[in-house]
């Protein structure tokens, strides 16, 4: 619970003045951030709760934010919820979005500092396409590179992409590569699991002793905008690591991009 003097203001903690930032807009920013993470108005009561302070420092902070427009106030239920201006910031905030270039960096640093070559593909007509590839200093025996299209059935990333996107799409891309590439049509349930944990591990499918995962990035309206990817020699104890951490970085990157993420 954040300290107040008697004039009503609230004391900065000592971890916020050694890190030179204002206490009030760090207080301000908390209770916006309740009003986003809410389904539907709250009262004020429960925003104090949720934010950690009283009814009274809730009150003079939502009464400024519904000055600045950050915030509204149904006139009846006295509810709060986020206001216009905050509204105008995230739609702003949503078209300064590039997924697959923040994608592409998360990648480009995973590439650095483990034993896997990672990537970032999207999907054309013709299916899977590599549009970053970037090659472990520990792992670059791989024959893949920028441009490469990677098959439809036979591959993490056609898996993913299957499971996430409309089904005339997936047909198109698959009449445009040869059978013996793209191989043989996942079972259902396969796609079914793919789609419930947001994660593919294929191992020795193209060559032997390697591995690829995949997850997706979905953007702010929760559709597919590309799949990160991974290649690594094969070996229970360096896959694993490498998957828990492209699991971690496909988490962290929903936050950055508004999307959603369910890697289990």
């Amino acid at each position: 619970m954040q300290n107040e003097t008697p004039d009503g203001i609230d004391t900065a903690p000592s971890e916020h003045r050694k890190a030179g930032t204002i206490q009030s807009v760090s207080t301000a920013a908390g209770f916006l951030r309740v009003l986003a993470n809410a389904s539907g108005p709250l009262a004020l009561g429960v925003i104090a709760k949720r934010a950690g302070t009283s009814g009274s420092m809730a009150h003079r902070y939502l009464q400024s934010l519904v000055r600045e427009e950050l915030a509204v106030q149904d006139p009846a239920s006295g509810h709060y919820d986020l206001g216009p201006l905050a509204l105008g910031v995230g739609m702003a905030a949503l078209r300064r979005l590039d997924p697959v270039e923040l994608a592409a960096r998360e990648m480009k640093q995973f590439a650095e500092r483990t034993a896997a070559s990672a990537g970032v593909a999207i999907w054309t007509e013709r299916g899977p396409t590599l549009v970053r590839w970037y090659r472990s200093a520990v792992f670059s025996i791989n024959s893949l590179a920028l441009g490469d299209v990677l098959p439809l059935d036979n591959s993490a990333c056609g898996l993913m992409f299957q499971a996430f996107l409309p089904e005339d799409r997936i047909a198109r891309a698959r009449v445009s590569q040869p059978e013996g590439f793209r191989g043989s049509r996942p079972d259902p349930g396969v796609l079914a699991e793919v789609r419930a944990t947001s994660w593919c591990e294929l191992k020795g499918h193209l060559l032997p002793h390697v591995a690829g995962q995949a997850v997706p990035v979905f953007d702010p309206q929760g559709e597919i905008a590309c799949v990160m990817t991974t290649v690594a020699n094969l070996g229970d104890e360096v896959t694993d690591a490498i998957g828990r951490d492209l699991r971690e970085v496909a988490l962290t990157l929903s936050k950055a991009t508004a999307g959603r993420i369910e890697v289990r």
